[in-house]
């Protein structure tokens, strides 16, 4: 089986698909039509639901990433040129474009839009109307093609540069569209930097900081957010180590998959909470997990992620050993219930496709695992997973006998194999509906399409058409669906003066996330989020204060630290993400609201809400509270290595340098 690009297992696994490899190599029966149909026999997909194949070897090989695009057709990045087998083509490897003409569920046409040694195993593609994004490192780039012959007209625009990870896992990652209008994608720990198209200085994201991973302040894989042109970049999250693709909802939420450090079965799935640390590494010193550490939690796939740590946003989900790659958003009806809504994602290391439908925890979340296509043929190998207009999936297998490790088991390109699968429905013939974008209601419709490429040419149009949209877009926002209602509502609070009048609607809306959207379209549209954070500070929802705390972050208006505080009174000592996002609001004014907070409460700190905002504070006046904490008789001995780690956080200043010389003559005495 061939050895996908991706995240490495055990180094026993290792050793045994170095073996499968020496035999498979050499092997063509595994080749061709007859034998990718045979290998459906050996997968498995829930009940009612059928998987069929759309296309195989020599139709594509080794398929690294995939979209489909509003006409479902679907996309593939190849991967024959891989790392010491990139001379295999001279000519470069291809973006190939799959159609199914007769509409019999199986593509007929199989087209080269771009060959060449720049996209050699892109782990990225994304298609938005005549724009084609591709991911490859050292380069973000964009292909056009403004006449629609399918073919690139020309170089690609350069977006990015300088970006590590050169033929590597661990590089730079596909774009996805949002319903904000903006552009999500995310790059490896081995990608360390964004910097500009000709590749002279870093990028400088909107929060003033150069986009590299020094410590100041981001560390290892990051999450961004953009526009097209690669203006306006956000750093959303970091210290990740192989976050190998994110996906975006209708709320405007994130979610992705993180690869551990190899065999210590600590995969993980995150909500990825805006301006978070994700502990990889240590935040301060970049130190590694293994090292020693107070407060050390005693199983390594926790510890893996510096979960005890204060400033560490926590896991969604952890799902043991993988080899995790694509992921997506399924917000079709066409497949089961349990699948609608519900974050989708390949794992090639376990052979599965799984779905996380997720429960409300507190201020976050959590889920559980639901599988949707696996196989006992060891050659499959998902790497991405797409949604078809008509809502049903299609799958990506790199097809391979084995994963990481940087081999691969086909190493000659005539035996080279690839498949796409389609799951839907049994008996579900594929369909593409028609699309209308010249009248507003056409392009209302066509917003509503479970497929990324459908809803940008949706979003774009009716953005232009700003208010000669907005009754068909008022009817969507009237919608029972609440994710149709937030796609609605992105585009109403952007029609240029009723931008306050849709995000008040939101705020008083009776579903939380509507209520978390018009608040993040507040933050996006550069509003003063001060007096909707008034509105919502009390909320009932977990979710929405977490969102409040998250918008105060950066604010230097003098009410965000009275509202902070507000916030922080809330805190009962048992919810991490809420404590979480009040220490994002707090990032570089710690000392003012902390202080304000403190002022509040006064000797009535100690309190299990009081003591979990201390050990997560960066504040000047936080480490003689700690060692009031420590020296306390009634704090646990168990708990106190935890309130010690804690001052490890801290920046150096005359008040910690105190409270440490008190904690060791308190430990004389």
């Amino acid at each position: 089986m061939k050895k996908l690009t991706l995240n490495t297992l055990k180094w026993s696994s290792l050793f045994a698909a170095t073996l499968s490899v020496a035999c498979a190599a050499d092997n063509p029966r595994r080749s061709g039509l007859e034998a990718a149909r045979e290998d459906l026999k050996a997968m498995t997909v829930p009940q009612g639901l059928e998987v069929t194949l759309f296309a195989s070897e020599p139709q594509l090989v080794n398929p690294a990433n995939m979209d489909i695009d509003a006409r479902g057709r679907v996309w593939i990045t190849e991967g024959a040129n891989y790392r010491q087998w990139r001379n295999l083509r001279p000519e470069g490897d291809r973006i190939v474009i799959l159609e199914d003409t007769n509409g019999d569920g199986t593509a007929d046409v199989s087209k080269t839009f771009y060959q060449g040694t720049d996209v050699n195993t892109a782990l990225g593609i994304g298609v938005f109307g005549n724009k084609v994004i591709v991911s490859c490192s050292p380069k973000i780039m964009m292909f056009t093609d403004a006449n629609g012959d399918d073919k690139a007209d020309g170089p690609p625009q350069i977006i990015f540069s300088g970006i590590a990870g050169v033929q590597h896992d661990h590089g730079a990652h596909a774009f996805v569209f949002g319903p904000d209008g903006k552009f999500y994608f995310n790059i490896g720990n081995g990608g360390g930097q964004l910097k500009t198209p000709d590749g002279s200085r870093f990028i400088v994201d909107m929060a003033g900081n150069e986009v590299k991973t020094d410590g100041k302040p981001y560390r290892q894989g990051l999450v961004f957010r953009c526009n097209m042109d690669g203006s306006e970049v956000e750093t959303l999250g970091w210290n990740f180590r192989n976050n190998y693709e994110v996906t975006v909802d209708s709320f405007a939420t994130l979610w992705q998959s993180d690869n551990d450090d190899d065999g210590n079965k600590g995969v993980r799935i995150n909500y990825v909470m805006e301006f978070g640390n994700y502990g990889y590494t240590d935040e301060i010193t970049g130190a590694g997990w293994p090292q020693k550490r107070s407060n050390i939690e005693t199983e390594i796939p926790l510890r893996h992620w510096h979960l005890n740590d204060p400033g560490v946003v926590p896991n969604l989900l952890q799902t043991g050993a993988g080899s995790p790659t694509g992921i997506t958003v399924y917000e079709g009806k066409l497949l089961p219930t349990i699948f609608q809504n519900q974050v989708i994602h390949c794992d090639a290391g376990p052979r599965v496709v799984r779905a996380y439908p997720v429960e409300l925890d507190g201020a976050g979340y959590k889920a559980k695992i639901v599988d949707v296509l696996t196989s006992t043929n060891t050659w499959y190998r998902p790497s991405d997973v797409a949604v078809a207009p008509d809502g049903s999936i299609y799958i990506a297998d790199w097809n391979d006998a084995g994963v990481g490790g940087h081999a691969m088991a086909d190493q000659k390109l005539e035996i080279m194999t690839g498949r796409v699968y389609r799951v839907a429905p049994k008996g579900h013939k594929p369909a593409v509906p028609k699309l209308n974008l010249a009248t507003a209601a056409g392009c209302v419709e066509a917003l509503q399409s479970p497929n990324y490429g459908t809803r940008y040419l949706a979003w774009t149009k009716l953005h232009e058409m700003q208010g000669n949209g907005e009754k068909e877009l008022a009817k969507l926002w009237k919608s029972k669906d609440e994710r149709l209602r937030a796609r609605a509502l992105h585009l109403l609070a952007r029609i240029k003066g009723d931008e306050k009048k849709y995000i008040q609607q939101a705020l008083k809306d009776k579903n939380p996330d509507i209520r978390i959207t018009g608040l993040r379209i507040a933050r996006e549209r550069k509003l003063d989020v001060i007096p909707y954070v008034q509105a919502l500070v009390k909320d009932s929802s977990p979710q929405v204060r977490r969102e409040c705390a998250i918008a105060l972050r950066h604010n230097k208006a003098p009410q965000a630290r009275k509202l902070w505080a507000q916030l922080a009174a809330q805190h009962d000592g048992k919810d991490r993400w809420h404590l979480e996002a009040l220490g994002i609001g707090a990032d570089n004014q710690w000392d003012e609201f902390f202080g304000v907070w403190l002022s509040q409460v006064g000797d009535k700190w100690n309190t299990p809400g009081g003591r979990d905002i201390i050990w997560r504070a960066r504040a000047n006046k936080a480490p003689a509270l700690l060692v009031k904490i420590i020296t306390d008789k009634a704090t646990p001995e168990s708990e106190k290595q935890r309130y010690l780690r804690a001052m490890d956080f801290i920046p150096k200043s005359p008040e910690k340098d105190a409270a440490l010389a008190e904690l060791a003559t308190s430990a004389l005495n």
